[in-house]
C-alpha cells in the first residue's frame, strides 16, 4: 500500500474501509453526505456491537456530525471509531472518516461525528453492555 496511506492512524479503531463509487454522488458530482453518514453508522455499530452482551446494538441518535471536506469518486474512505462513554445500556461512539486519493496521494479528514447506540437483546429491548469488548479489532 502507498507510503502516505500507511501513515494514516485515525483516532480509534479502523472499522470500515471502502471506495467511493460514481453511484454514490450528489448532483454536484461529490459523494452524497447520506452515503458517507451510513458508512460511519455501520462502522460505529461494529464498536457498539462488541460491547453488547447480546452482540446487537441499534443507533438511537446522531449527537453531532460535521462534514469537513468533500469526498470524490474513487477516494478510499476509512472510518475510525472509539467508545467515548457509556451508561448501563447506551454508549457514545466517536467516528471520524478520512479519505485517501489514489490520484493525488493525499490524505484528508472529511467528517467527524458522535453517535449514540443502545445494546438490545433478541426481543429488541435494551440490555446491559459489558466493560470490555467481546472482540478486539
Amino acid at each position: 500500500m502507498d507510503n502516505e496511506l500507511s501513515k494514516l492512524q485515525g483516532d480509534g479503531e479502523l472499522v470500515m474501509r471502502t471506495i467511493a463509487m460514481p453511484s454514490d454522488t450528489n448532483a454536484n458530482g461529490d459523494i452524497f453526505g447520506g452515503w458517507l453518514l451510513s458508512q460511519m453508522d455501520l462502522g460505529g455499530a461494529i464498536i457498539a456491537k462488541s460491547y453488547s452482551t447480546s452482540g446487537r446494538a441499534v443507533t438511537v441518535s446522531i449527537d453531532s456530525m460535521s462534514f469537513i471536506n468533500p469526498v470524490k469518486v474513487g477516494d478510499l474512505v476509512s472510518c475510525y471509531a472509539k467508545l467515548l462513554s457509556h451508561g448501563r445500556t447506551s454508549m457514545k461512539v466517536q467516528i471520524d472518516a478520512w479519505t485517501y486519493s489514489y490520484t493525488s496521494h493525499k490524505l484528508c479528514h472529511v467528517t467527524k461525528g458522535v453517535f449514540t447506540y443502545v445494546a438490545i437483546d433478541a426481543n429488541g429491548k435494551p440490555c446491559p453492555i459489558i466493560e470490555k469488548p467481546v472482540v478486539s479489532l
